[in-house]
């Protein structure tokens, strides 16, 4: 085997988005955003790309249906914000997002209601640049 024989990766995803998903946000920067799993247009349209990976609920909880949809938003516009793509302004808006998305896809509202609150007291540190995995290489 040849030494350029390596993969390239990152750690820390559970989840892996089968299909794209839309949707209408409150965002809305002056450029188009585009990564290679995320546009965010100046209507406030975003667009997370089939193949993008989150790793779901975080913190002491456990992934449900409920919460899917809404952890995949919110870690895209985290994303966003590690990278410098959107404003770190931004979060507050992110975090309600989630909140909103949950309840509507069946959360119970105290649930989402916590899971808001300790996003909003310990979760600064994931839209920090240093919060991006970082790419590791094996062997």
């Amino acid at each position: 085997m040849s030494k350029a024989a390596y993969i390239k990766y990152r750690e820390g995803y559970k989840y892996q988005l089968a299909e794209n998903y839309l949707l209408n946000i409150n965002i809305r920067p002056e450029q188009e955003i585009r990564t290679e799993y995320l546009v965010l247009a100046p209507t406030g349209l975003l667009l997370i790309k089939k193949g993008y990976a989150w790793d779901g609920a975080s913190g002491p909880t456990i992934d449900t249906k409920s919460c899917m949809r809404g952890s995949l938003v919110h870690d895209a516009l985290y994303q966003l914000m590690r990278l410098g793509l959107i404003d770190t302004s931004n979060r507050d808006y992110a975090d309600e997002l989630m909140r909103k998305i949950c309840i509507e896809d069946g959360m119970w509202s105290i649930r989402a209601n916590v899971w808001c609150t300790f996003l909003d007291r310990f979760a600064g540190f994931a839209i920090r640049p240093s919060s991006e995995p970082p790419v590791l290489t094996a062997p």
